[in-house]
């Protein structure tokens, strides 16, 4: 099965069966990269072609009553249990941010999305730069 547009199949945020058809798909995902764990630039590079999964600590209070701004905190947590795709990077007030799309609907945080702070080493905040990949396409 390949990947459709999202505009042709919206993510909607409740549990359902997966309703994708295979006519529909545009891309075709081969294989995958991993990227480098602990490099900000590594990911940047890597957001800068497409979106990228990574793994973040997502059980704290602090991610998720996240309502915008940028998430710079320890408190987060750097133990991996949620996936997610960062989607972008840029600056904020002079902090420098990954964009992430969660998958707890447009309710939650800046219409569904996360800003979290860049580290220039280390795990991240929320682990964000330990565990991430993207897809290799036809």
């Amino acid at each position: 099965m390949g990947q459709e547009l999202e505009t042709a199949y919206p993510y909607k945020g409740v549990d359902g069966s997966c309703q994708a058809t295979k006519s529909a798909a545009q891309t075709f995902v081969k294989s995958y990269n991993n990227v480098k764990a602990y490099s900000a630039d590594q990911l940047k590079a890597a957001i800068a072609q497409g979106p990228v999964s990574v793994t973040i600590e997502a059980d704290r209070y602090v991610f998720q009553m996240y309502t915008g701004g940028v998430l710079d905190s320890a408190q987060c947590g750097t133990s991996l249990d949620h996936a997610v795709a960062a989607v972008g990077y840029g600056v904020e007030n002079g902090k420098e941010y990954y964009l992430v799309r969660n998958s707890w609907g447009a309710s939650w945080g800046e219409s569904g999305y996360i800003k979290i702070a860049t580290s220039t080493s280390g795990a991240g905040i929320c682990g964000i730069q330990q565990i991430s990949l993207y897809p290799v396409t036809d």
